[in-house]
Parts: structure tokens; C-alpha cells; sequence
């Protein structure tokens, strides 16, 4: 996702508490490596080539002697015995590889072991009768509205890169085109040209075109890829990665040819502005020893067994992606450093098992979570924890001799919170920062029970950043702007201690240490010298 499919501007797990694990060393070891910086967009905090994360990707897979990569071969079988899975068949265009094991983690897009193996799993909708979720639809609209029917699932996106050849900031002349073409004929409104192109600017002026609104999410036949037929997924394909090159095409014209394909992934038939792959945002689902259920997202109805039992926390707010009107759902976002941002949840170990295979573990977006909470866990930086988290618990299983169903899931998350090179977090400690010298101590006394009173601390100095004197507006908890050189803007912060900090400064004249970031347009603040 935050490579291969280009999603290079993720969105979740901004905040300075939840970036841990895989996710936070991805962070720390980028902000080393880019030297614009992340702040590079206004749909994320962050931002970045897909080539600059899957280098660190590809050096993590080169330091570790006991792993063996094998790129370019299809998983074309799996076959069980009983209530396990034994033997899987990859092929490429020349060879086959037949690999037998103990347990097997999938993590595919599309959850392909589900379908391979013949596995009982959840597709698409539920009702609102089976979980009481809030923003499920009732038995009788699933039965008798043929959206349902013809949307099972949330609509994907082929992602393509382009290359701005001017200036995203100021008042740059652009040719006064008031609308696109169809099907993009909306693709402009609300925001104008430039406010829509650097919704996901990357370094060195890269653009990430993943629009939408009338842009280039695909609603015809979602479906198609789980069907199993060879034609129709192949056409689907086709059809997205045509419709996301027309929208480049497009916004081409539009900008008088500011705006050009650029050169972002392995050479391919579009010159390498196309991902290599489609942005899945919703697969088959396990049936797992529990299910993750959108009241477990929302704010003030913490699920506390998936509390005691968990292995990643998110906190997108939830999103889903259809055509037409946005699907209504209940809202999870809170005011938080200046801007909104996602209540925070747990990912239980249960829901990466099921009963039906004893040794198969889930990751990606194939764990058990019903249609409507995918929405809020299908992100890359989650993804990317729970991933970790699945990989631990087989390393546990294996060392033991043991199935996912008898591994204690305290085990696991003392081996996450305690893992030397990338610690992640499995419980919501909201003051507690990623850099806090006592992160690990707290961690373990949540494992315990024994909860303390988290102290926010300032970050580790941040390559680039800068100290700004300002005059302090808080408007309110989502609103802080800073008053400098006749100007006021926007200011936001992903620490605990400067949220905390701000809460008293109305009015006041202070030094702040951190980044700007044109396109948002804000400052982000990850320190203040008062």
C-alpha cells in the first residue's frame, strides 16, 4: 500500500503516540533519508516517493540473514488437510515452488488464502440486525436496494504519479478552465486546480492522484476481483488503470501542461507513472475467534477484551468509498493539536485467527472486522503494525510448538513492546510519545494492570525543523493559528506535551520549534521554548 500501490500519503496513526512499530521506524528512518522533509501535503502529515519507503522496505528484508525473498511468483494453491493448512504451489513463468510448513501467515491484498483454501469468510455487507452497528444498514435495504448488489465493496483506486513542473504555492497562472470533461467533470470542486493537485504532493513537486471526488476512485463491478474468473478481473484491471490515466490525461489539459506523467514506479506500459498495483481498500474477511465491530472504534465504548488483548491500535477516524453521496457514519473524530483527528482503538490478537484452520493467521485487511469498521482499519500505517504483530505471534508459535489459538497473547505483546529495533505499542497510552525514555516501562505497566500517570515529553530534534516567534490565537481545540509577519496561520502538533502546553497560551508571544508546511498551508509544531 505505501509503496507498490502508491498510497505515499498515508492517512491513520499520526499522532506521536501511535507511531510505533514497523510504522514509527518507517517514519523515523525517512525523516533521515528525504531531505524536503515529510510535510509535504494537506491529506496526511506525511509524505514520500513510493520508491524512498520501499528502499528501507527492501534494506530491513537485507538485514535479516534468516529471511528468504522471493519476488514475482503467484500463489496458485493451497492445499489442507483437516483443520490445516500444509502445502502452498507459487509458480513464476519458469519454475514452481512447492512449500511445506507448520503456519502460514496471509498477507495479501485480498486475503487470497480464504479463497484458495475453500475457507468460510465474510464478503461485503452486514446488517444492522447481526452487530446493532450504528451505521450498518438494515436486513430489508440489503435484501431490496440494488447498490448493495452491485457495491459489495469499497471501490479501489489505481493510483498514478505525476510531476508538477511549476510552483503548487502562491498565485501561479493556471488557463482558466472552469470544468473537466466527463467523467471528471466534478473533479475540480470544491477546492481548484492547485488545492486538489497538492491534496497529495510528494517531494520534489511528485503528485500522489488518488482524488475522490469525479476523480479516480473505480465504482464499476468491484467485485470483479474476488470472482475467479481470469477475463473479468483482467478487464477490470484494464478498465482502472485506463480510467486512472485518463483522469492524468485530463488534469494534463487542465493545467496547460504544468502537470506531466512521472517517472515513480519500474518501468510499465504507462512509463511508469502507474502503481504497480491497485489501492485495495476492502478483501475477504476472516471469521476469527472474535470480530472487531464498529462500536469497537467509536469514541466512549472501548471494548475491554479487546482492550486486554491487544496487539496494534489505530485511530483513522473511518472512511468509506462508494459512488455518489458519502455513506453516512457514526463519527469517531475528536479535536486534538489544532486540527481532527481519529479516536484511537485496539486491533485484538483474536481476530487474526479463526476456528476453521488451526495454523493460518490473518494480516492486512483480511483479519476479522465486519464491512462497516474496515473502513477505520484498512489503513497502511495499521496495517503495516498488525502485519508485525502476526509475524511475532508465528515466531512465538514456531519457538513453542504451539497454534495461534493456544499462544497467550501477553506473550506477544511483551515481545512487541520490548522488540529492539522497531517497539510498538499495543495499548492506548494517549500521552505517552513513541521518544518518551520511559515508553517501554509504561507500555508494560498497562500489560500488568498497573496504569500510571503518562508525563509528555519534547521530541528528539527533527531534521529541517525551524523556530518561528508567533503571537498565539487559540480559537479553539481544532483551531490554533500563530500571528507572524502580518499573517495569521493555521498551527497544529502531533505531541502530547504542546497540546497540554497550548491550552494556556492564548494571547501569549511564544518561540516554536518545528516545520512549515506549505501546502497544508500550517505549521507543525513539535516543540515550544517558553
Amino acid at each position: 500500500m505505501l509503496s507498490a500501490s502508491g498510497v505515499s500519503a498515508p492517512d491513520g496513526n499520526e499522532l506521536s503516540p501511535w507511531q510505533t512499530g514497523l510504522w514509527g521506524a518507517l517514519l523515523r528512518q525517512l525523516r533521515q533519508q528525504v531531505p524536503q522533509g515529510l510535510d509535504q501535503n494537506w491529506v496526511s502529515c506525511f509524505g514520500f516517493q513510493p520508491g524512498q519507503a520501499e528502499e528501507i522496505f527492501q534494506g530491513w528484508l537485507a538485514a535479516e540473514p534468516n529471511l528468504q525473498w522471493r519476488s514475482g511468483m503467484n500463489l496458485e494453491k493451497l492445499n489442507r488437510l483437516g483443520n490445516r493448512l500444509v502445502e502452498a504451489i507459487f509458480s513464476d513463468s519458469n519454475s514452481q515452488l512447492q512449500v511445506k510448513f507448520d503456519l502460514i501467515i496471509d498477507g495479501t491484498e485480498l486475503a487470497e488464502s480464504l479463497a484458495l483454501a475453500g475457507i468460510k469468510h465474510r464478503f461485503g455487507w452486514e446488517p444492522k440486525e447481526q452487530w446493532n452497528e450504528p451505521s450498518a444498514p438494515p436486513m430489508q435495504q440489503l435484501k431490496q436496494d440494488t447498490f448493495f448488489t452491485a457495491q459489495p465493496v469499497q471501490s479501489p483506486t489505481w493510483v498514478v504519479i505525476g510531476k508538477w513542473n511549476g510552483s503548487l504555492v502562491g498565485n501561479q497562472y493556471i488557463p482558466q478552465i472552469k470544468q473537466a470533461n466527463p467523467p471528471f467533470n466534478d473533479c475540480l470542486n470544491p477546492h481548484g486546480l492547485l488545492r486538489t493537485l497538492s491534496y497529495g504532493h510528494l517531494p520534489q513537486n511528485w503528485l500522489m492522484l488518488n482524488w475522490p471526488i469525479a476523480g479516480n476512485d473505480w465504482h464499476p463491478d468491484p467485485g470483479a476481483p474476488f470472482s475467479g474468473s481470469k477475463v473479468r478481473i483482467s478487464e477490470h484491471r484494464a478498465a482502472m488503470q485506463n480510467h486512472s490515466l485518463d483522469f492524468l490525461n485530463e488534469l494534463q489539459v487542465i493545467s496547460n501542461g504544468l502537470l506531466q506523467p512521472a517517472n515513480a514506479f519500474p518501468s510499465n506500459q504507462a512509463g511508469g507513472c502507474l502503481a504497480l498495483q491497485a489501492y485495495w481498500r476492502e478483501s475477504r474477511r476472516l471469521i476469527g475467534a472474535c470480530t472487531v465491530i464498529e462500536q469497537d472504534l467509536l469514541p466512549n465504548q472501548k471494548n475491554k477484551l479487546n482492550t486486554k488483548n491487544s496487539i496494534a491500535v489505530g485511530n483513522y477516524p473511518n472512511d468509506h468509498h462508494y459512488p455518489g453521496a458519502d455513506w453516512p457514519l457514526a463519527p469517531k473524530s475528536i479535536p486534538w493539536g489544532g486540527r481532527w483527528s481519529g479516536t484511537p482503538f485496539c486491533i485484538p490478537f483474536d481476530c487474526l485467527y479463526g476456528a476453521e484452520i488451526s495454523n493460518l493467521l490473518m494480516a492486512d485487511k483480511g483479519i476479522s472486522v465486519s464491512h462497516i469498521a474496515n473502513g477505520a482499519t484498512r489503513l497502511g500505517p495499521l496495517i503495516l503494525n498488525i502485519g508485525q504483530a502476526a509475524g511475532m505471534a508465528a515466531a512465538l508459535c514456531s519457538r513453542g510448538g504451539l497454534l495461534p489459538a493456544d499462544l497467550e497473547v501477553r506473550q506477544i505483546q511483551q515481545h512487541l513492546i520490548n522488540d529492539q529495533k522497531a517497539p510498538l505499542g499495543p495499548f492506548i497510552l494517549e500521552d505517552l510519545p513513541w521518544h518518551s525514555p520511559n515508553w517501554r516501562d509504561q507500555q508494560m505497566a498497562a500489560l500488568n494492570e498497573n496504569s500510571k500517570t503518562c508525563s509528555p515529553l519534547a521530541p528528539p530534534s527533527e531534521p529541517g525543523e525551524q523556530a518561528q516567534i508567533m503571537e498565539l490565537n487559540i480559537k479553539a481545540e481544532d483551531q490554533w493559528l500563530g500571528y507572524w509577519d502580518g499573517i495569521e496561520w493555521p498551527l497544529i502538533s502531533l505531541e502530547p506535551l504542546v497540546k497540554m502546553q497550548m491550552a494556556n497560551l492564548h494571547g501569549k508571544r511564544i518561540t516554536a520549534l518545528g516545520r512549515w508546511n506549505p501546502w497544508g498551508p500550517w505549521w507543525r509544531i513539535n516543540q515550544l521554548l517558553l
